[in-house]
Order: C-alpha cells, then structure tokens, then sequence
C-alpha cells in the first residue's frame, strides 16, 4: 500500500520539522532553561541534556532512518548502510539521554523509574536496541537466508513503526511530565516558556507522523529502493 506521492518529496515536510524541533529543543533548554552540562552543581543542567538528546538523537535521527530507505535514490546496499547507522548513532545517543535522566535523579536524591513516562521510555530503549541488533544480524552481516529475511521483513518493519510511535508518544508524554513540574513550581502557565514546550511537543508528534507518511508514500523505483528489497 502506498499514497499517492512520492517519498522523496514529501519528506521534504518531516526534514523541515526536524530542523524547527531541534532548535526549539535547544532554545527552551539553553535559553530558558540555563543551558547544558554533563558536571554541575545545578543539577537541572544536567536533565538538560536528556530532552536535547532524546529529541535530537532518538526521534529525529530515528526518523531519518525510517524514512532513508524509503526516500533516497540511492542503491540497496547503500541504503541498508545508511539505515544501519543512523539507527545506530540514534540509539547510542538514546541511550546517553537516558542515562543523564538518571544521572540528574541520583545526583538530585530523586527516585528513578517512578512515572509512566521513564516506565514507558526503558521499555522503547530495550524494543529499539533488539531491533537494532536483530536487523543487523538478519538484514546486514552475518545475514540470514533468502526465507528468513523474506519471513522476517514484515515484522520488522511493523515492531519498527510500533516502536517508533510509541517513542513519539512517550517524547510527549515526557514535554507534559516536565512541563506540569514546572508549572507546579511557579512557572506562568502562559508564558513564553510553556508555550515553546507545547509547540515543541506539537512538532514533535508531527514530525512523527509525517516520518511514518513517508514510509507508505511511493518509492523511487519499487523494485529496487523499497523495503521489500532489504
């Protein structure tokens, strides 16, 4: 199934709301927010990073590669490669961010793994990593046979896209969760501050679904350049 347009021009729309997402992303947690540190006797510098990466690292370097095998003209194997790392370079730094959420907790005295919000996110982080890991194995190097690829493509995609939305929704449910803290701690709920958060939230679940648009718009050339060809 696939509308009628072609990928490489409608994602064209997502790689515009990547670049709006990561620069509100950055605003709000430098400008608003005092900006970033891995070291600090404010510990809030240190959870700065971990909305920035998220963002940045996961769901719009997540989504790139989504939508790479999908919308460049490029060769299979080329693809496959592009695909292979940009997932890769999305879930080391998944993985960072999450880790500087704990670092900030256990620095702060604040309990970990408490909200539905870090709840949901291990459980992306662990679905994401496996299916790093069995694409590669399956997909890439050693590789599996012509039947198990063939038997494994549609479920890899699938748990793919699931995973992918459901990271979508928890990046949300983290700008709320934050947002609701603030707000609680005196922050003007219709100040400048939380509506960059809304809007940022809002791009965020637009940009996930035009990443996932993209995957069911037209290829360059079926045969050739579409997922059925991994």
């Amino acid at each position: 199934m696939a509308i009628g347009i072609k990928a490489l021009h409608l994602s064209f729309v997502p790689h515009a709301l990547a670049v709006a997402g990561a620069v509100m992303v950055l605003v709000w947690n430098i400008q608003f927010r005092g900006g970033l540190a891995w070291e600090s006797s404010n510990k809030n510098l240190i959870f700065n990073i971990h909305p920035v990466l998220m963002l940045i690292g996961f769901i719009i370097i997540g989504g790139q590669a989504i939508m790479s095998y999908k919308s460049l003209p490029l060769k299979k194997e080329v693809k496959k490669l592009v695909h292979l790392v940009l997932h890769a370079i999305a879930l080391i730094l998944g993985i960072i961010g999450i880790y500087a959420a704990f670092k900030n907790h256990n620095e702060s005295s604040i309990p970990n793994l408490y909200s539905l919000h870090s709840w949901l996110g291990i459980g992306v982080i662990v679905l994401y990593g496996i299916q790093w890991i069995y694409g590669f194995l399956v997909f890439f190097y050693p590789g599996g046979s012509a039947g198990l690829r063939s038997e494994s493509l549609p479920w890899h995609v699938l748990l793919g896209l699931f995973v992918y939305i459901l990271a979508v929704g928890n990046a949300s449910l983290g700008f709320l969760e934050k947002l609701t803290f603030l707000e609680n701690s005196g922050l003007d709920k219709y100040g400048a501050e939380a509506f960059l958060v809304n809007f940022t939230a809002i791009v965020t679940i637009l940009y996930g679904a035009f990443v996932i648009f993209t995957v069911f718009s037209q290829a360059p050339q079926e045969d050739d350049y579409s997922y059925s060809s991994i």
